[in-house]
């Protein structure tokens, strides 16, 4: 694994949090939004990761080199929306989107689940521009000691 592999995996992992920070503030931004361009209420957006190229199965990496392995980092494999959690019905038959029974439908988006996905994918940030500065420092201690 050469030096700079470790900055490549560090910087794909800040870059998938970061556009996970973006769409979870989407999410914040449109949880009252009853209706989007298509006339639907907004529907909490979801964002799913993969490893770097691809799966390979064990055997095939096993054989290839024991020292090395395909993946080398972090991908956004999707942003999907959530179809599972159920949107919010509330009463209010003033709204101009209310149906015939004076519900109006609001996005299935969770403040608390939100925030708390928000600061785990800026802790998970946080975590990888660690490492980064780690791995920076080491090559540094490297360089350094090639001089001496």
């Amino acid at each position: 694994m050469s030096m700079f592999t470790s900055f490549d995996i560090n910087a794909s992992g800040l870059t998938a949090e970061r556009y996970r920070m973006d769409i979870i503030s989407e999410n914040v931004a449109n949880a009252n939004t009853t209706r989007t361009k298509d006339g639907t209420p907004y529907v909490r957006k979801v964002v799913t990761f993969a490893e770097k190229d691809g799966q390979t199965p064990f055997s095939k990496v096993m054989n290839s080199q024991l020292d090395r392995y395909t993946g080398k980092g972090v991908k956004v494999s999707g942003v999907h929306e959530d179809t599972v959690t159920e949107m919010n019905m509330v009463y209010d038959p003033s709204h101009p989107d209310a149906d015939e029974n004076g519900y109006v439908t609001y996005p299935n988006v969770n403040i608390i689940t939100e925030m708390t996905n928000l600061i785990d994918a800026s802790r998970a940030y946080e975590a990888n521009a660690t490492a980064f500065g780690a791995s920076k420092s080491m090559a540094l201690k490297g360089l350094s000691l090639g001089n001496s």
